[in-house]
């Protein structure tokens, strides 16, 4: 568990560790929950198909590809222990058509028919 109060800035950062230079690593979903292994009940999306879901989402920049950074402010339902799940994809750094280079994905338009 992370140990933070309610409304704090929580500071994440993840690093892809590969003999690989050319992998890069992409944050698609993060969920902060109160329980560890309860990431639905009470969480609150951070971010979802790689679009940002919380307003005190701030990114940080790494000229790193294989560095992910960021920071959110603790929801108010984290009494003291805050537990973090994301899925993370990793990619060519060349290959533009990676999910890594798609960007948030959204629900798409459901036909009216």
């Amino acid at each position: 568990p992370y140990y933070v109060l309610p409304d704090r800035n929580l500071f994440v950062r993840a690093t892809l560790y590969s003999t690989q230079p050319n992998l890069m690593l992409f944050t698609d979903t993060c969920v902060v929950s109160p329980h560890p292994h309860d990431f639905t009940t009470v969480a609150s999306d951070i971010i979802r198909g790689g679009c940002v879901r919380d307003p005190t989402y701030r990114s940080y920049y790494s000229p790193d590809k294989r560095i992910v950074q960021f920071k959110f402010r603790a929801p108010s339902f984290i009494s003291r222990s805050a537990y973090l799940q994301c899925k993370m994809a990793v990619c060519d750094r060349y290959d533009y058509s990676s999910r890594c280079y798609q960007g948030c994905i959204g629900r798409g338009k459901r036909s009216t028919s």
